[in-house]
């Protein structure tokens, strides 16, 4: 079974569980004559709703490329999650404002045997449902099933406050039906806010993670031929299609077709070890002569306050002019004026050379 059908079997598990708890609630509310069990069955219809839109968007994200959409669907997975956490913010603010409306007004609830009863099922089939579903969200690395395991996981903790809040109103006299509502409800729309933020970020293209960045370059380096690995670029369309670029440098004398299969074998490996389609773009390591100024120019621009890296070194010998790639670190805010520091600094040592630096930036976390 591949990684969508698992995504789309455990939502048909929520929307089982959900549409079977209803039932449950339904029969109970009408036998019993209370309408707000009743309602509360026609809440978990609408929490199946995460569930079905999580399998809708699933059936979609597996479309095969096409011309129109060349490297898949895969990105609808990030707005199925963004729907759903945005359905979990607005249960957060409605609870909120019902919650807040008690504290204002309170009302004095009546709990039976039979609410209760209700209430302690709800309880347990939201814990297993949730703790499920949030368990292969994280397993399949689906951002629509963990929220919807958080959903069913908040609903457990909604119902069990209403339980505590039962308890201290049977043994105390005391109602905190508005308190506990408030609290919880803060914690939902900080939850749901924290669950929106992770497929906008995707989409909006976040850096590599520290630890990836890492097993890509060692990887690369293991290749003697490869002398540095620098620009590793990822973007990601959807879980299963990423995309990206890195640059390698590699000593200036090899030829045409041995940097081919340099880099056909890299792209090969990266490919079939992480699942990621890579372009290659080539930097030399000069030798000789032109060596000796390489890394005399790169230990200048290096003992610059604030540079954090530098690269792609070149020379131009028709204009006597080389260019490089600086890094600054996170201190730097203005590009411009720390290009012309560098500029400054390498000028006033090698005055016999024009420079033209680019100020490059750091990709990882």
């Amino acid at each position: 079974m591949n990684r969508n059908q698992q995504i789309i079997r455990t939502s048909i598990v929520g929307v089982a569980a959900n549409v079977l708890l209803a039932g449950f609630k339904s029969v109970v509310g009408l036998l019993s004559n209370s309408i707000a069990i009743v309602m509360d069955a026609v809440n978990n219809l609408s929490d199946a709703l995460s569930s079905v839109i999580t399998i809708i968007g699933t059936k979609l994200s597996g479309r095969d490329p096409d011309r129109k959409h060349p490297f898949g669907y895969g990105r609808i997975e990030y707005l199925s999650a963004i729907i759903i956490a945005i359905i979990i913010l607005i249960a957060g603010v409605t609870s909120l404002i019902e919650s807040v409306k008690k504290i204002i007004d309170p009302t004095v609830p009546e709990y039976t045997t039979t609410t209760l009863i209700v209430i302690v099922v709800a309880i347990a089939v939201k814990l297993v449902l949730g703790g499920y579903v949030k368990r292969k969200g994280e397993q399949l690395k689906s951002d629509s099933l963990i929220a919807s395991g958080t959903d069913a996981l908040f609903d457990a903790v909604v119902t069990l406050s209403t339980l505590v809040s039962a308890g201290i109103m049977l043994l105390m006299n005391v109602n905190l039906d508005g308190v506990f509502g408030t609290l919880i409800s803060l914690v939902i729309i900080k939850a749901g806010g924290e669950m929106l933020g992770s497929p906008v970020s995707q989409l909006l293209g976040e850096s590599i993670p520290k630890q990836t960045y890492l097993n890509i370059r060692d990887e690369v380096l293991k290749y003697e031929a490869v002398n540095e690995v620098n620009d590793i670029i990822l973007n990601y369309y959807g879980p299963d299609m990423i995309i990206g670029s890195l640059n390698i440098a590699v000593p200036d004398k090899m030829s045409a077709r041995e940097i081919h299969g340099l880099t056909r074998d890299i792209s090969q490996k990266l490919f079939h070890k992480y699942g990621i389609i890579i372009n290659i773009g080539i930097y030399a390591t000069y030798s000789g002569k032109m060596g000796e100024l390489q890394q005399s120019v790169i230990n200048t621009a290096k003992s610059i306050a604030h540079v954090q890296y530098i690269h792609a070194f070149y020379f131009y010998e028709e204009n006597n002019t080389i260019t490089l790639d600086v890094i600054p670190d996170d201190e730097v805010h203005n590009d411009a004026d720390f290009k012309e520091l560098v500029y400054r600094t390498l000028k006033s040592k090698f005055s016999q050379y024009e420079f033209m630096i680019v100020i490059d930036h750091n990709y990882i976390e």
